[in-house]
């Protein structure tokens, strides 16, 4: 039987996600709380305004202490808005492309503008690995 390859399949769909109004501090907290690197930053409506990972919040707080401004904000002010993502659809290899491409160490699963996962070189890895033990 042929394995789907779909990164659908191999994403994971148990999130921790942000709000643009998610106070700075909870995020950092809820980044080495569940030991990730990063996160999908989401609208009320679920739909995919940023992403907010580790360097991200340690350029704020660089950036507040080197203007001797008090520390904290919220994740809206410091993510990246401009997020590579990956559909539901694409195959391994396409995620796999987009991992080399544009150096990301994980990506966005979208379908019809909606986070519904996030997919690892991880993830990409495992995939291999299945297709390697069934021959």
């Amino acid at each position: 039987m042929l394995r789907s390859v779909k990164a659908l399949d191999y994403m994971c769909e148990k999130l921790v996600t942000f709000t643009p109004e998610t106070d700075l501090f909870e995020a950092i907290n809820a980044l080495v709380d569940y030991g990730i690197t990063g996160a999908p930053v989401i609208d009320k409506h679920g739909k995919l305004v940023g992403l907010l990972s580790e360097a991200d919040c340690l350029r704020a707080i660089l950036t507040l202490t080197y203007h001797e401004e008090e520390v904290g904000g919220v994740v809206g002010d410091y993510m990246i808005e401009e997020v590579h993502t990956v559909s539901h659809e694409a195959d391994i290899i396409e995620v796999a492309e987009e991992f080399i491409k544009n150096g990301r160490r994980r990506l966005p699963v979208v379908k019809d503008g909606k986070v519904i996962g996030q997919i690892s070189r991880r993830d990409v890895l495992r995939a291999v690995e299945v297709f390697a033990q069934d021959g």
